[in-house]
């Protein structure tokens, strides 16, 4: 049925649950897995009228790079662990200074994935309208299946 699944996290609880779901199935279908964490790029202000806005050094953007590279390769450290207690072999990929759900959808159509399983915090009504939706994104721009774990 599928035979190449993208497991999205973010290091969440709500995300472990995810990809555990992900593993399972990755597992049960003797299916590739590949696991993503996307970190968002350094937000910048440039101001506008009398606002001075910031605009960040190069060492505040590196040590910011840096700060997302260790924090994403403990998610991934977590994910690995995860598979491996199951015996399922998987590849692990961190994609900085992205929008997560862009990245996600991305990754999935570049790397020839049928599915990407990825866990939602079950906001609804305004909460969700304000609060926004990498699992909403990725459902309404995705080309593949998507499997929501609530």
């Amino acid at each position: 049925m599928y035979a190449n699944i993208l497991l999205s996290t973010d290091g969440s609880d709500v995300a472990r649950k995810g990809v555990e779901h992900g593993i399972a199935l990755a597992k049960a279908l003797n299916a590739k897995a590949t696991i993503v964490t996307v970190t968002e790029p350094l937000p910048i202000d440039y101001g506008g009228g009398f606002d001075s806005g910031w605009v960040p050094s190069q060492e505040e953007i590196d040590q910011f790079d840096a700060a997302c590279r260790q924090r994403a390769g403990k998610v991934l450290d977590q994910a690995r662990s995860m598979a491996e207690r199951s015996g399922l072999p998987v590849e692990l990929l961190h994609v900085p200074n992205a929008h997560p759900a862009t990245a996600i959808v991305e990754t999935a159509k570049s790397r020839g994935c049928d599915l990407i399983v990825m866990a939602s915090h079950g906001r609804r009504g305004l909460r969700k309208l304000f609060l926004g939706s990498q699992t909403s994104e990725v459902l309404v721009n995705g080309s593949v299946p998507v499997l929501v774990v609530p």
